[in-house]
């Protein structure tokens, strides 16, 4: 494991994310750099309409491709330098590197707004199955671009759960329903946030007259498929102004 990148994290947060499955990692972005991608996102979606997303219908390995209640954007890798950070920040790879070790590779960057009076999603885990003997395939980051609150949606997670033998559709009744263990991400815009993509957790209902933002840089090891095969995308305008260490990350 890359001892510089765990470095960017203290040993309470490095226990902290083992435990529980996910770790916040402060603000990262500042006031002006959240307004700076929202209005890139606003013009992104607006240029694509209909077709926004729609990367996501192209991976067989994505489970919900379309999602009625959600907006939604992807292959932001090759969509302006301005999200060159969400898979390069030291911080979050530190994350990413304490849950899967040396060997990963980004699978998708994608944004997600759940839309007001939806977003609910079940209780689930990004991966076929339970994991065995802590060897994690998946690893998540989450950043928001709105404040999180206990009303806009905000992501639900059941600590603890990455270490589970079995998914929430094998226990509980209805996934949908609320966990009695579970906590709710409520933080500030710039937040970011790792999940180990093996606890449970899945979107609230956004209960508000707003969107509510964010984008997932998700992580997967090097032995697993891309949810958007960076190669096949990738542009030559994207690969020119990336660093060797972008590259790597993006497998190309």
């Amino acid at each position: 494991m890359n001892q510089t990148q765990l470095d960017m994290l203290s040993n309470s947060e490095k226990e902290f994310l083992e435990v529980n499955g996910y770790l916040n990692l402060g603000q990262l972005l500042t006031g002006a750099e959240v307004s700076a991608i929202n209005e890139k996102l606003k013009k992104l979606l607006e240029a694509e309409g209909e077709n926004a997303g729609s990367e996501l219908a192209e991976s067989k390995y994505i489970r919900h491709p379309k999602e009625e209640g959600a907006d939604r954007l992807a292959d932001l890798v090759n969509k302006g330098s301005i999200f060159d950070q969400f898979y390069t920040h030291p911080r979050v790879l530190a994350g990413i590197s304490a849950v899967l070790g040396d060997s990963y590779k980004l699978s998708s960057l994608n944004y997600r707004a759940a839309k007001p009076g939806k977003g609910l999603q079940k209780l689930h885990v990004d991966y076929k199955n339970a994991v065995v003997a802590n060897d994690y395939k998946v690893c998540n980051s989450i950043w928001l671009l709105d404040d999180f609150t206990t009303d806009n949606g905000a992501t639900r997670i059941v600590p603890g759960t990455h270490k589970s033998d079995r998914l929430p559709d094998e226990v509980m009744k209805d996934p949908n329903l609320s966990h009695p263990e579970e906590i709710l991400i409520n933080a500030p815009a710039g937040s970011v946030f790792i999940f180990n993509s093996h606890v449970w957790h899945g979107g609230t209902e956004n209960r508000t007259s707003n969107i509510r933002r964010s984008i997932h840089s998700y992580f997967c090891t090097r032995d697993q498929p891309q949810q958007i095969d960076q190669r096949k995308y990738l542009t030559q305008e994207t690969s020119n102004r990336l660093s060797v260490r972008a590259k790597e990350i993006l497998d190309v």
